[in-house]
């Protein structure tokens, strides 16, 4: 038995592919209609619907759902898998929060939309203690593939999180892209495949970056900073010509010219991390 409280896409999309697993389902949300054609028992309290299974999934807005939600009820001897978008920070508070109702909270994320949830293309990110997400493995595999990442109850919201920044970024840098091109006149569909072959062959370049970073060594060569630096400026003067919004290319400019302020001109590309990367705290400076 398994409960689910919050039934927007995602939610509906994993209580579908629960009872597709042959799970008996228990549903819980504001708008009991959205329950409609689930094949689950709709439970009329939230109450009722913890009361009906030992592991709760939460598909919500966020952590603060989860509080406005569960807040009056009794968590105790739960397993809350909170699949809801937050910060790593919020997921670490709400692990606590459900540890001294005598719960446990896993954080997680999933990182396909809801029409792949239960698909082999599904992967979910999750953080906890490794046993309670083993124990529930059977049950969380069928949604999407199981990635746990460690014990910090915030990391698997933080991979989560990563994945989107890459995700977003991507898809906002193609947006603008395809304005800049189309500002000539270039339809959207004559840039496409130059678009989609420029995205296969990122992939190619994240094998050695990666090393470099775990290095802290970032050998110049022929993408060193100052010249990649040069592009990102021609970028932003081609997006003012053609009246294209300039914040995301200056957005990146900006960073190769930290980079080269910090003496990084000479460098690879990737010292650019040297000047995102948080040196607070715990987090001492990488060498060059």
């Amino acid at each position: 038995m398994i409960t689910v409280i919050g039934l927007g896409p995602m939610g509906q999309a994993m209580v579908r592919s629960f009872r597709k697993a042959g799970h008996e389902v228990t549903v819980w949300n504001r708008t009991a209609s959205r329950a409609d054609g689930l094949d689950a028992t709709v439970a009329p309290t939230v109450a009722d619907a913890l009361a009906a299974s030992e592991l709760v999934v939460l598909s919500l807005t966020d952590y603060k759902a989860m509080y406005d939600i569960l807040g009056d009820e009794s968590i105790k001897d739960k397993v809350i898998v909170n699949l809801s978008s937050d910060t790593p920070n919020k997921t670490r508070a709400a692990a606590q929060w459900a540890s001294e109702r005598g719960a446990t909270m896993i954080g997680g994320g999933v990182m396909v939309p809801a029409e792949l949830v239960g698909t082999d293309k599904a992967y979910v990110f999750y953080s906890g203690p490794e046993d309670v997400v083993r124990k529930f493995e059977p049950e969380l595999g069928v949604i999407g593939a199981v990635k746990y990442v460690g014990a910090d109850p915030a990391l698997g919201q933080l991979f989560y999180q990563a994945q989107l920044d890459i995700f977003l970024t991507s898809l906002a840098a193609y947006m603008h892209a395809t304005a800049l091109v189309e500002a000539a006149g270039v339809p959207p569909t004559e840039f496409l495949p130059y678009a989609v072959e420029n995205f296969d062959m990122m992939s190619y370049y994240l094998e050695d970056a990666a090393k470099q970073i775990e290095q802290g060594r970032h050998p110049g060569d022929a993408a060193n900073v100052i010249m990649m630096g040069a592009t990102a400026d021609h970028i932003v003067g081609a997006s003012n010509e053609s009246s294209v919004d300039s914040a995301l290319p200056y957005a990146v400019k900006s960073m190769y010219d930290k980079a080269i302020a910090k003496g990084h001109g000479r460098d690879s590309w990737t010292s650019l991390y040297e000047v995102i990367r948080s040196t607070g705290a715990g987090r001492p400076a990488r060498g060059r």
